[in-house]
């Protein structure tokens, strides 16, 4: 299986225009041309599970229509949406934040899914998504160093009793550098597919290591990769995993 992460920053775009006429101004821009060049390049990865982190699911920004729905119906794939903040919250009361999420898109047959929220941090969803062949938790934690260390103690009571292959992947924003996860990996023994630590961001000259796919021991990454893209502040993550079976290894789909 090919597993794809890409935080595509709402397909908002990066470079000088994003910040014209005043910084930070893309965000409020439509998204049309971006979108077009994110999913010719998910198009051109060919993957079979794809994370994506900021994603529009229906704002003005896309004429209404839902990001991760326009990706996947392009792709054939399945896919699951959900906004990043909680019901009730102010973020979900407002009309622009309260379209901004994160999905998850597969050519396998999702069984089940279920969307969980962090107690702490501005940014709270957790995508849980089951398949046949591996469980896969999606995340984007917050860009404050307590509340992430709380949100990553959520997440080990959510993970740790799952059966079976695991991806835990997503946005992390460990700020102070990947030291910051390491008690989580091990409390959950899970490993990085990132085995050289290279930076995923920013996309035009990575420094640093944010973006993650954990795995279990269930699994056997091969053929990880950072392609040198630049549509959104992040670069894309790609893995290919071997699903461990009883008996010879054979391949997810």
């Amino acid at each position: 299986m090919r597993f794809l992460l890409y935080n595509v920053r709402y397909c908002a775009g990066i470079g000088a225009r994003f910040h014209l006429p005043i910084p930070y101004a893309g965000y409020l821009k439509r998204t049309t041309c971006t979108l077009e060049c994110i999913k010719s390049f998910i198009q051109s990865v060919q993957p079979s599970i794809v994370g994506l982190i900021e994603i529009d699911s229906g704002s003005y920004r896309t004429e209404n229509l839902c990001q991760a729905d326009v990706i996947a119906r392009e792709l054939g794939f399945a896919h699951v949406v959900e906004t990043k903040y909680a019901d009730g919250s102010f973020a979900h009361k407002l009309p622009l934040l309260r379209k901004q999420g994160n999905a998850l898109l597969t050519n396998h047959t999702i069984l089940g899914h279920r969307f969980h929220y962090f107690q702490e941090g501005f940014k709270r969803l957790v995508i849980e998504v089951r398949l046949s062949d591996v469980t896969i938790f999606l995340v984007h934690l917050s860009l404050r160093f307590r509340k992430r260390q709380n949100q990553l103690e959520r997440l080990y009571k959510l993970v740790r009793d799952v059966q079976g292959p695991l991806i835990v992947a997503g946005d992390f924003n460990v700020l102070w550098g990947d030291r910051e996860i390491e008690l989580f990996l091990a409390a959950t023994g899970l490993k990085s597919a990132n085995f050289g630590g290279l930076p995923s961001h920013p996309s035009r000259l990575p420094k640093r290591q944010l973006d993650f796919i954990l795995y279990s021991d269930d699994l056997e990454p091969c053929n990880f990769d950072i392609p040198e893209v630049a549509f959104s502040d992040h670069a894309p993550l790609v893995c290919d995993f071997k699903v461990r079976k009883n008996g010879p290894e054979q391949a997810g789909g």
